[in-house]
């Protein structure tokens, strides 16, 4: 089985500050999963939020910051908080067990430790995380375009606003406004039109293709297409990008006063999150950009800088 399949069932990260625990766990799972490993408290957040697993085993005895804290660090942070956690630790009391329970993991297992036991509980909770990741993915998609929703795009502009401040990293976002939209549903309607919607999601997702990016529909006929870590520069390539593939699509919009084509507008800004700044400020500003490519004429961009 290859490191891409391993993944795919799964990306543990073993938290022990004895190597030779880290390699019983090791040898237990590598045959079907991708294991990582820590060895401290503070090595192990970091491996969390830059390597998202899937599943945490986490030892509850360690010198400096133990289990514990890193259990409730992971449960404070929007980045982590969703992250299931397995403490393995010598501790074999009920209190133990109950803190444990209390501090948010999702079991306990006793050392020394059994491998077809550690397989099982490893299996179920990340059978449990895929049916959870499955539900919340529907909670957050627009039904009809596939597009992440208005709740989904807050939710990550607020993550990656935190993100990209720690790290002095510029956001981008794009508002797009598909140009005279109702006059299309008046003209073919709104079956055509939620037809056409589909197809200009799908030439976003094509501009803006990093994994990181992400397209929502923000309401209607209007679109946010969000850049973590592009500047004012790469977020305009995208633009451009964007209006190409319309442009390529070439949809007729034959009673647009713009064009004969179907076409867009819009509003491009990007900041880098500074310590008392909101992610808001980033939408009204790319929404004020949006209203100047409107009155500039429509079928353009209007970017920050």
């Amino acid at each position: 089985m290859g490191l891409s399949d391993m993944a795919v069932n799964g990306r543990i990260l073993v938290v022990d500050d004895a190597m030779e625990n880290i390699q019983i766990l090791h040898a237990a799972l590598q045959d079907e999963h991708e294991v990582l490993f820590a060895m401290d408290g503070p090595r192990a957040l970091e491996i969390a939020r830059t390597q998202h697993p899937d599943l945490i085993l986490l030892d509850a005895v360690m010198p400096g910051m133990d289990g514990y804290a890193v259990c409730r660090e992971l449960f404070a942070t929007a980045d982590t908080s969703d992250i299931p956690v397995i403490f393995v630790t010598a501790l074999k009391s009920p209190e133990d067990e109950t803190r444990a329970l209390d501090a948010g993991a999702a079991d306990f297992i006793s050392k020394p430790v059994n491998a077809a036991v550690v397989r099982a509980r490893v299996r179920t909770q990340l059978t449990v995380k895929r049916q959870r990741d499955a539900l919340r993915a529907l909670i957050l998609t627009d039904s009809l375009t596939g597009a992440a929703n208005r709740r989904a795009f807050d939710e990550r502009l607020d993550a990656e606003w935190r993100r990209c401040g720690r790290a002095g990293l510029p956001v981008s976002l794009l508002l797009v406004d598909i140009d005279h939209f109702k006059l299309y549903n008046d003209h073919y309607g709104h079956q055509a039109g939620d037809a056409t919607l589909v197809q200009v999601v799908r030439a976003m997702q094509r501009a803006a293709a990093r994994s990181q990016d992400l397209v929502a529909r923000y309401g209607g006929e209007e679109f946010a297409i969000l850049l973590p870590q592009l500047d004012t520069h790469g977020a305009t390539g995208v633009a451009r990008r964007l209006m190409h593939e319309l442009e390529m699509l070439d949809l007729p919009h034959a009673a647009s006063p713009t064009s004969p084509r179907l076409t867009v507008s819009i509003g491009i800004a990007a900041m880098v999150p500074g310590e008392h700044s909101q992610a808001s400020s980033l939408i009204q500003l790319a929404d004020s950009l949006l209203y100047q490519a409107k009155a500039g004429g429509r079928n353009r961009y209007v970017s920050s800088n």
